[in-house]
């Protein structure tokens, strides 16, 4: 099979993700839950993990690294941490159910007002727009890097600065960034930043979590065993322990751990970037060409996630999609991605769009044989 879903998740992981998580599983206890040798294994592998997220996105303090199943529950606990009830948040259409969802509920129950800078026709957010619906009552602004549908970047450190000027907090949802893109909390002037580690971090699904800048409260979503204070009747307030009631996934860190070491090795974000951009670009270069071919994105930005969408003249994106598996073993992801309000700026509510995703461990010459397969479908 040809992978080229990466934006869903890195489906082919370096080996030495794989054999770190197999060792995890033969090895580590529960962090936190004793001072056996596994329980003690475990937390300085959890450590470990946090101190190299705490270097790659820029956050002064590996202990505000807190860890969540994924990027949703972390977006979900900073969402629900720091807006309050009867709050203004303002937010894009650019964004996926993740950041919608959670803001969707907290404006039918407790009265949040929730607005949404559109973006031009190409998917580009509304930078100005934007500033215009950040007030100085503005609670926070949830914002995306990077579109899952189109790929386009946002500038989350302009963002910032408007969100700053009127005292508002910055969440960063980087689901499709980090790993692929170049993100310093303290440089860019981010608040709280929300990663998965299953995509651009090449780690296990089930990791992820939320970097938080000092100073910044986000009160507990979730509350249960800490294994510290158990005789609070509160979740403990210390950090990181205030955002991670429950078991961490011990095993699924230690492989996000050794991703993080893998992306260090290649020479770092940046290597990684320009290689999955270029496959990116070579193939964006070749479909252009094929009639029928329509592309969605401003692919003229400098920074951008590895992502292409298109559509096959009127054809429905799941048939396109289907039709790539079955002739050719290629895999994409069609439909609407869990983001409505993108599809509905780019007029794909009904088609939705075909969504070709490359990653490291994808070649050239698989590129070549999506070129030609569309070029076929295109002409058939």
């Amino acid at each position: 099979m040809i992978y080229l879903d990466n934006a869903a998740t890195t489906m082919h992981k370096p080996q030495t993700v794989i054999d770190t998580v197999t060792q995890a599983m033969c090895s580590l206890g529960n962090a936190g839950r004793g001072a056996t040798s596994g329980a003690l294994d475990a937390a300085r592998t959890i450590h470990a993990c946090r101190a190299k997220l705490a270097r790659l996105l820029g956050c002064p303090r590996a202990d505000h690294v807190c860890f969540t199943p994924n990027s949703t529950a972390a977006l979900n606990t900073a969402i629900n941490g720091v807006v309050r009830p009867g709050d203004h948040v303002v937010t894009t259409v650019l964004e996926h159910n993740s950041v919608l969802r959670p803001l969707n509920r907290l404006a039918a129950e407790q009265g949040v007002t929730v607005e949404h800078a559109g973006c031009d026709t190409n998917g580009v957010l509304d930078y100005d727009e934007l500033e215009r619906l950040v007030t100085p009552g503005t609670r926070a602004v949830v914002v995306t890097h990077a579109s899952n549908v189109t790929g386009n970047a946002v500038d989350i450190a302009r963002v910032a600065a408007m969100a700053n000027a009127a005292g508002a907090l910055v969440i960063v949802d980087a689901s499709q960034s980090a790993g692929a893109m170049h993100i310093d909390m303290q440089a860019m002037g981010l608040d709280v930043v929300c990663f998965t580690g299953h995509k651009g971090l090449m780690g296990p699904q089930g990791t992820g979590g939320l970097a938080v800048a000092e100073g910044i409260d986000v009160a507990p979503w979730a509350m249960g065993g800490t294994g510290v204070h158990s005789f609070d009747a509160l979740q403990p307030m210390g950090w990181p322990t205030r955002l991670e009631a429950g078991t961490l996934n011990g095993h699924g860190i230690a492989g996000l751990s050794a991703g993080l070491d893998f992306i260090e090795a290649q020479g770092g974000v940046e290597a990684i970037a320009t290689h999955e951009r270029a496959l990116a670009d070579c193939f964006l270069a070749g479909v252009r060409e094929i009639p029928e071919i329509k592309l969605y994105g401003a692919f003229d930005q400098p920074a951008r996630s590895a992502i292409v969408s298109l559509n096959v003249g009127d054809i429905d994106s799941a048939e396109i999609s289907d039709a790539l598996m079955q002739g050719w073993g290629i895999a994409t992801r069609p439909g609407a991605h869990c983001a409505p309000l993108m599809h509905r700026a780019l007029g794909t509510e009904r088609q939705g769009v075909v969504r070709f995703s490359f990653g490291y461990f994808n070649t050239a010459e698989e590129v070549d044989t999506a070129i030609d397969a569309l070029r076929d479908l295109s002409s058939d």
